[in-house]
């Protein structure tokens, strides 16, 4: 599914804002999926233009979000027998050495590499810390993109299930929002979440392309919440 009434929404908001702006030279990047190439649009800056656009948090969380893993002796996999993984993750859990064999949602690291032009990255898993790490360093690839991390130890435990607190990373919730598959992880902020679809193997997914146009336009907003808060209809469909 692709969000475009969201992404209309969020263009409404840029124009409308742009347009009470004086006349200048400055030039703002937008990404254009079916295109696969980057335009340049002419904007009109003015003094309030640095608290409008100031850099805000985006939060990922990784599986069925960026990637899907299974490890030995996992007896029904999702992933179709034979494929390949797009790596192999040896870990020591309870001294019980453990393979993860991991394998990247479509266009990920592409969609790393956009994103963290745009925001500053934070990864924020319900999984135990050596698998989280691990997994983080190889999306990270030694680009520093992806230092900050959360892990299941900075979770809330509520009623079995782990939820993640957003204020722990940033107190101005006006700035940060989290792409996570589980509506659940961030039920105390919907205002500041937007929801995906989960992946397990399907090699033609384009979630990850199709939330560019989107993601382009929405860091230009003041607070994130107010075009958000307006898609809730939108974290059902993957409950």
């Amino acid at each position: 599914m692709t969000y475009t009434c969201l992404s209309t929404l969020l263009w409404d908001c840029v124009v409308s804002f742009y347009s009470r702006l004086r006349y200048g030279r400055l030039y703002v990047t937008v990404f254009d999926v079916k295109l696969e190439r980057r335009l340049l649009i002419k904007c009109r800056p003015g003094s309030v233009i640095a608290d409008v656009v100031r850099r805000k948090t985006m939060v990922l969380d990784l599986d069925e979000t960026l990637i899907h893993s299974h490890h030995d002796g996992v007896l029904r996999q999702t992933v179709k027998p034979g494929t390949p993984p797009d790596f192999v993750l040896k870990v020591v859990i309870d001294r019980h050495p453990v393979r993860f064999f991991v394998h990247k949602r479509p266009h990920v690291d592409f969609f790393l590499d956009i994103v963290s032009q745009w925001y500053d990255l934070v990864v924020f898993t319900a999984s135990m810390e050596i698998y989280g790490a691990a997994v983080a360093d190889k999306l990270d690839s030694s680009k520093g993109i992806l230092k900050r991390r959360y892990y299941r130890q900075h979770c809330n435990l509520d009623f079995g299930s782990y939820t993640k607190d957003l204020s722990a990373i940033s107190s101005d919730l006006s700035s940060i929002f989290i792409l996570d598959n589980s509506p659940g992880a961030y039920k105390a902020y919907p205002d500041n979440a937007i929801p995906i679809k989960s992946w397990f193997s399907d090699p033609t997914d384009t979630a990850l392309l199709n939330l560019l146009p989107m993601l382009d336009a929405l860091r230009f907003v003041s607070d994130v919440r107010s075009v958000l808060s307006r898609n809730l209809h939108l974290h059902r469909l993957w409950q």
